[in-house]
């Protein structure tokens, strides 16, 4: 019978040489580099329009973008098992994805999914031609307090950029002036319609431009809007909600012009959302890795064929195991002691959504404000159940008020409080007042600061770019890092806490 310790190192190495192994197939089949940054960054979007069937036969269009301002679109997938599909070519260079069906009974979700990059940083958008503005139809009321806007913002302009801008101006600012607020409540809060109304009123040729905020790992994110304007012969976009001049680095153009992205037959209840994950990578990588994925099936491991909403999931769940390491290095060779074996990879992961620094300050204020209150408590002699669930509350409690005060004072980066993970922010006070009953304050001292320095190191190792880049796109290498906590298990040799212990024996 093979003793434990031989088995261990068996699966051990058989683990790693598959993990490295699986590895290098892809860097050398598959042209999937090893080291972050050495091509472009390249977005997948993926766009999920979903509906409730009515009576009758469906047809689903959706609006396809093009590659304005500089982005690039490689490739593009499309699902509709059970669908007829087809793609249309309208004559202004627009495509429109149909999906047809002659009958539905359930509820369904149509996906829609690419790959982008940004070829050139000259985010110019191609000159168009000008419709003729299309007035709309108002009430006397509401025609009366447009045109004094109007008179009103004409005095102060130049030209009709200038004229855009004061628009915009006036309708953020929060002015008490009758004519806005009658105009803005009339449009139901809708200040966008409102400037293209107005636009068109003072004969001025404006437009939606609709898109998607990249954002490295959104999921249910929706369309965005700005403002484009025709002045002196050239367009220029505004953002209307904050008065910018200019297309946003991260904007990506999906419509340009009137007209509906979704248009449903046969449909009700529509949506349309979006999910978006970065990744560094040649783009000649990514698409020949998808077009050969039938014929690596049994060997790429990539997460490139989930859905993109569960790729930005995965990737962060994919460096938990790095964390995992750091804390079976520090506690069985380092013999740094925690608080417990994940609460160190929990607060990593909350530091990574807050940054370091404010991490720090917001879990050492809410872990001494919850150990003064968990004092408290325990002189009301509550039981255990009790006594966690009211530290739970009082916890919450305080997230709660930070976040509030942190904005009222425009402290934004405190408002990442809400990553703390509560119950284990709880159990920790709960658990740090038993040791501090039983051990004695020096003794938190040391498992606290062990369990900080951990996530400190965690923290550092899984926010490492190359780290990142390794762990999305070969996560193959999980099960090398599987063998090696499984080799680290069997050390039974001094840590070296112990031997500065022990050091004055040494010489001896």
């Amino acid at each position: 019978m093979i003793n434990s310790r031989i088995q261990i190192g068996l699966i051990a190495g058989v683990l790693i040489a598959l993990g490295v192994g699986l590895t290098l197939y892809k860097a050398v089949s598959l042209n999937l580099p090893l080291l972050p940054g050495e091509y472009r960054e390249v977005w997948t979007v993926e766009s999920k329009t979903s509906f409730t069937p009515a009576k009758g036969p469906v047809n689903v269009e959706l609006r396809l973008p093009a590659s304005l301002a500089g982005w690039v679109i490689l490739d593009e997938h499309f699902v509709s098992s059970g669908f007829g599909f087809s793609i249309i070519e309208a004559s202004d260079a627009v495509s429109t994805a149909r999906w047809t069906r002659q009958s539905l009974d359930r509820p369904t979700t149509l996906y829609y999914k690419m790959q982008i990059y940004r070829e050139r940083s000259d985010r110019a958008l191609p000159n168009m031609a000008a419709d003729v503005p299309t007035k709309p139809l108002l009430e006397a009321d509401q025609q009366a307090a447009m045109d004094r806007l109007i008179d009103r913002i004409a005095e102060q302009s130049s030209d009709n950029e200038s004229f855009a801008l004061l628009l915009v101006q006036e309708l953020l600012r929060d002015s008490q002036d009758q004519d806005r607020l009658f105009l803005l409540s009339s449009y139901a809060d809708n200040s966008l319609a409102l400037m293209l109304d107005t636009l068109a009123m003072a004969n001025i040729s404006a437009h939606e431009l609709r898109g998607i905020e990249l954002e490295d790992g959104r999921r249910r994110q929706t369309l965005s809007s700005l403002l484009e304007v025709r002045s002196a012969g050239q367009w220029f976009v505004i953002n209307p909600q904050t008065g910018r001049v200019g297309l946003p680095a991260n904007f990506f153009i999906w419509q340009r012009g009137d007209g509906a992205i979704l248009n449903i037959t046969g449909g009700r209840n529509s949506s349309l959302e979006f999910a978006l994950v970065s990744n560094s990578l040649p783009a000649k990588a990514v698409l020949g890795m998808e077009q050969r994925a039938d014929e690596f099936a049994l060997l790429d491991f990539s997460i490139y064929t989930l859905p993109v909403e569960q790729q930005g999931v995965f990737k962060g769940l994919l460096l938990i195991p790095v964390a995992a390491l750091v804390v079976v290095v520090m506690r069985l060779l380092v013999g740094v002691k925690t608080s417990g074996t994940f609460m160190p990879i929990l607060i990593a992961l909350a530091f990574i959504q807050t940054t370091l620094l404010v991490g720090l300050i917001i879990f050492l204020g809410l872990i001494g404000t919850g150990l003064w209150i968990r004092s408290y408590l325990s002189r009301l002699n509550l039981l255990l159940v009790a006594r966690v669930a009211a530290v739970v509350i009082m916890v919450i409690l305080m997230m709660a008020a930070l976040a509030v005060t942190s904005y009222k004072l425009g402290l934004d980066q405190v408002l990442t409080v809400t990553f703390f993970p509560t119950v284990i922010v709880a159990w920790t006070i709960e658990r740090m007042s038993i040791l501090w009953e039983e051990e004695g304050g020096h003794e938190v001292l040391i498992q606290g600061s062990g369990s900080l320095l951990v996530a400190v190191l965690a923290y550092l190792a899984m926010s490492n770019h190359w780290v990142e880049h390794l762990t999305f796109n070969f996560p193959e290498l999980t099960l090398s890092l599987l063998g090696v906590i499984l080799l680290l298990g069997k050390y039974t040799g001094y840590r070296l806490s112990e031997l500065y212990r022990f050091r004055d024996m040494a010489g001896k």
